[in-house]
């Protein structure tokens, strides 16, 4: 009983530790591929009358499990870029959601996810 009540602190805080991981793992995961999903409309988007605001949302539709939005830097945001919405040109969108990760109510570690996805103009 004694042993059980040393250990059991420790194995709390691995398994909070693995869960708070596997969060932060699926959000990332999550990001990459509403980033990737956003840079291929862009690059199918060019005759549309607003290709940026059709890739913003189409990152905001695949990455609907990051329902945060953006303001002030916090929560989900999307930058898109393109020198020139022609033929051949680059379209580089970014996308970017805050994490933290907190073991037993301490924030041990918190910042900024990002994936960046470039693509040509089709």
């Amino acid at each position: 009983m004694v042993e059980f009540a040393l250990v059991i602190p420790i194995l709390c805080v691995v398994l909070f530790g693995v869960i708070q991981f596997g969060i932060l793992y699926k959000n990332y995961v999550t990001l990459t591929d509403a980033s990737r999903v956003g840079a291929r409309k862009a690059a199918v988007s060019r005759h549309s009358a607003t290709p940026a605001a059709d890739a913003e949302a189409a990152v905001r539709t695949a990455a609907a499990g990051l329902d945060k939005p953006c303001s002030g830097g916090t929560g989900l945001c999307v930058s898109v870029v393109a020198s020139a919405w022609e033929h051949g040109e680059d379209v580089t969108v970014t996308a970017t959601y805050p994490y933290n990760v907190s073991l037993l109510g301490k924030v041990v570690a918190s910042g900024n996810l990002e994936s960046q996805t470039t693509e040509r103009v089709e």
